[in-house]
């Protein structure tokens, strides 16, 4: 059973437009699909569950449908946050801060704080953000760190490196989901990926069943992983 799992939340809009709906629709679809999967994930035995829900790129959208997109989240965890507490789940946010509107922070702060004490499952949402962001922001740190004396720039390694990311407490994922039939991981975690399996599905994401869910597990069980070895550890 992967420990960690990763989903690319893709093909609302698709979705939407098959349906001759808004944009919108198919995002409020998105996240109505999201809470069967945390509760099967934690059924299942999975640690860590992480979603790509808003990418740096996102901002450059309509701003109704940006707009759209920072109130279904407020919105979600108004409403999931005591509901996921009492399920064990921790709720974590990963991305950029800086720029989020305050009800935005609010309810990323609440929902941390509110959930700090769990840990049946970690779900994890990547929202405003960008790979190529975090690792420019690890190495900028490193390089503050450098300036000012507090680090010989000799001692970085891979290992000092991941404990600067978004991600430094927690294990790279074992499985990426990602549906749409797109074939590619858009700027989501690509350091915390080298060595994990891929999973792809033609299927949008507002109809992504734990069917659907069950079927990238058992692939995921029938491969050996092997991490530039010759056999599976």
């Amino acid at each position: 059973m992967p420990a960690h799992i990763a989903i690319i939340m893709d093909g609302n809009g698709r979705w939407a437009k098959a349906r001759r709906l808004p944009r919108t629709a198919g995002h409020r679809a998105g996240v109505e699909a999201l809470r069967p999967v945390i509760k099967a994930c934690g059924d299942r035995g999975v640690k860590y569950l992480t979603v790509f829900a808003f990418s740096t790129e996102n901002w450059t959208r309509p701003r109704s449908e940006v707009d759209a997109l920072l109130g279904l989240l407020v919105e979600y965890f108004d409403r999931e946050i005591e509901s996921l507490r009492r399920d064990g789940v921790r709720i974590r946010m990963i991305g950029r801060r800086a720029n989020l509107p305050r009800n935005v922070l609010d309810v990323i702060e609440r929902s941390e704080a509110t959930t700090a004490s769990n840990s049946e499952l970690v779900l994890t949402v990547a929202f405003n953000y960008g790979a190529r962001a975090e690792l420019t922001d690890a190495a900028r740190h490193i390089a503050r760190l450098a300036r000012d004396g507090s680090l010989d720039p000799e001692t970085v390694d891979e290992r000092f490196f991941a404990s600067q990311l978004y991600t430094r407490d927690m294990p790279d994922p074992d499985l990426l989901i990602r549906p749409s039939g797109e074939m590619r991981i858009s700027n989501f975690l690509l350091w915390q990926c080298a060595y994990t399996e891929f999973w792809f599905t033609p299927v949008y994401w507002p109809d992504f069943t734990v069917k659907d869910l069950d079927m990238a597990i058992a692939d995921y069980r029938s491969r050996a992983r092997r991490y530039g070895g010759l056999t599976a550890p």
